[in-house]
């Protein structure tokens, strides 16, 4: 498949776009099993429906501009004050947010990563500076070569956990890197999109000791683990000052309110939803490993609800692709991801019935006599 042809799919560079992947492999949408979206298999809480639903006759007031009943749940939540937390309407707001109150003329980002950090920093005006990961460390840059990054720009872009690979780096390195960040004046933004995936025991997060770096910024998702991707709800953390800068750049009413009633009630949720989602997650990431790697794909050992593959060789990302869209499955190729190769696809981890399906269907693919032209 060309690199034309390969994109389409992604036309709009993410996973979860059905309607084209529907197009493109004459499924109906509603029919395939879309892996290329990294969402909560067991679906929303009970609480957000019931929110939902009661809440449907608010739509007809304005939103809460300054999102405080939501906001003073989120700090108490977080163990931070209401002054150190912008709402927003996605993780991806949040970011842009950030480069629109702080006009860096220079981003940094670790490859491979979330397309949104170069996508949007070009879209601001700014010029990308890039290291590379390594495959021998589950394609993480080392600490050093990303304090390199760092001296040479005005704001870099880290995943923790990161995008596409799914592992994290030590809060020993990630405490060294903010404090390289914070000496040479430089932001540094963690994106914690997927870290409540992570066991609370082994999250290495800055969170409870970000106070420490006023040049640090965490930006947070509500949307992967409570399954709301629909509705659009993130949150950013930081020092009072950068925040208040971040609010007086965003569009009022950006956040709407049933996305407000759903954030409130994913906090209400409590632990049990919470459990349930790990130990499913935790279960099912090491049987999807253990049946792609019999299959010839070598997968890093990512930590949160998404793998990333490399095909046998033979097989492109593009072809494997098309092979699974055109029996109903959608992956998410990252031969696009700088950084990564043609033989490179991420999927998420869904529940057990789904996972069985993806390993059968790419059972027939991998070990059928023909390889499908893309």
């Amino acid at each position: 498949m060309t690199e034309t042809k390969q994109s389409w799919i992604e036309v709009y560079g993410h996973g979860g776009d059905i309607e084209t992947a529907a197009a493109r492999f004459g499924q109906r949408a509603e029919a395939i099993l879309d892996y290329s979206a990294n969402i909560n298999p067991l679906g929303p809480p009970v609480e957000v429906i019931a929110a939902l639903r009661d809440g449907l006759r608010a739509v007809i007031r304005y939103p809460d501009p300054g999102h405080r009943r939501f906001k003073a749940m989120l700090a108490e939540h977080v163990g931070a004050g209401t002054e150190n937390i912008l709402v927003g309407n996605g993780a991806a707001e949040c970011m842009a947010l950030l480069l629109l109150a702080l006009r860096p003329e220079i981003v940094g980002v670790v490859d491979p990563c979330f397309s949104e950090y170069r996508e949007l920093a070009l879209k601001f005006g700014a010029d990308i500076r890039s290291v590379s990961g390594e495959m021998e460390g589950a394609w993480r840059a080392s600490s050093r070569r990303i304090m390199e990054l760092l001296s040479g720009c005005d704001l870099v872009f880290l995943g923790q956990p990161n995008n596409p690979n799914g592992v994290q780096y030590s809060l020993e390195d990630i405490r060294a890197i903010a404090g390289e960040a914070q000496r040479l004046g430089t932001w540094l933004v963690l994106d914690e999109a997927f870290m409540d995936f992570i066991p609370h025991g082994e999250r290495q997060t800055l969170l409870p000791e970000l106070s420490s770096y006023s040049r640090t910024v965490i930006i947070r998702s509500m949307t992967k683990f409570y399954a709301i991707p629909g509705l659009r709800l993130g949150y950013a953390v930081g020092h009072p000052d950068v925040i208040q800068s971040m609010s007086a750049m965003q569009v009022t009413w950006s956040v709407n309110g049933l996305a407000l009633l759903a954030g409130e009630a994913c906090l209400r949720s409590g632990s049990e939803y919470e459990r349930r989602t790990l130990e499913l997650i935790h279960g099912e990431r090491l049987r999807l490993t253990d049946g792609l790697q019999a299959l010839g794909v070598d997968v890093t050992p990512g930590e949160v609800n998404y793998l990333l593959g490399e095909l046998p060789t033979g097989w492109t990302a593009a072809a494997f692709q098309t092979a699974m869209g055109m029996r109903g499955v959608l992956i998410r190729s990252c031969a696009m991801y700088p950084g990564l190769g043609e033989r490179h696809f991420r999927l998420a981890v869904k529940d057990g019935e789904s996972n069985s399906r993806l390993l059968q269907t790419a059972a027939e693919v991998l070990q059928g006599s023909a390889r499908p032209e893309a």
